[in-house]
Parts: C-alpha cells; structure tokens; sequence
C-alpha cells in the first residue's frame, strides 16, 4: 500500500545524529510500492536540508546525495488537494497549513500517514487517519 510520507519520517536518514530506524522503515514501504506526497514535499525537504546544512549538520555533497538517493524511489506527487479541506484542517486542530496538507492527502487517498510530527499524529488519530507503522 502507498504510504504519505511527511519530511520528518525520511530527514534522518540524511543526518548522521539522527536515530534512523523509522525513516529506514518509510523508505522499505516506499520500495515496496510508492510514496504519495504534496508539491511541498520536494521544496520542503530541500530547505530542511539547506538549513541542515548551515547549521553545519550536514554537508552540501550529502545532501545532493541524498537527495539523488531519494528521486530513485517513486513518489507520486498530488497536486490537488482540496484547498478548502486542508484550511479547515489546519484551523480545527491547530497544524500548520503545511502538516494539513499531508493529513488531507491520507485521508482523501486513505493511505498511512508515516510522520515522526507529534502535533501532526494526534490531530491525524483524532480525524481517523491511519498511522503508518513500522513493519505493517
């Protein structure tokens, strides 16, 4: 089954410091089938990175790497979310219109919602998204 990935679930894979074990998961399902993510995922993870970067945590080769390490995989991106959908989601339980966009992406394409966003998992349980578990 596809799996939604938020940056969270995969960034640390791409940071030595970073315990890695879910994100190796992530990676596994998405190998396995496909990732579904939202246009921001691409520009989203890319300024993580860049701001990985200045902070010295990772170098500007590890993140082309990783980068091209990910484009292996197949991610689907959605383009059209329903736009009315993710403000409201956004507004009833106080995520940014960002986090919003990966819930209304699970639960339009119910699909697992793999993210390590704490404020992310309780406003997905509490919509009746499934989570994304490790070896599931």
């Amino acid at each position: 089954m596809a799996v939604i990935p938020d940056v969270s679930a995969i960034l640390a894979l791409a940071l030595e410091d970073e315990d890695a074990s879910f994100a190796e998961s992530v990676l596994e399902a998405i190998a396995a089938d496909e990732a579904i993510v939202p246009t921001l995922f691409w520009f989203e993870i890319r300024n993580v990175l860049l701001m990985a970067e200045r902070r010295k945590r990772i170098a500007a080769a590890q993140t082309t790497a990783f980068l091209s390490d990910l484009a292996l995989l197949t991610f689907a991106v959605d383009d059209l979310p329903r736009e009315a959908a993710v403000l409201d989601l956004a507004r009833r339980r106080s995520l940014t219109v960002y986090d919003a966009a990966y819930l209304e992406l699970a639960l339009r394409r119910n699909a697992p919602l793999a993210t390590l966003d704490q404020a992310l998992i309780v406003a997905a349980r509490k919509e009746g998204a499934t989570l994304f578990k490790p070896g599931k």
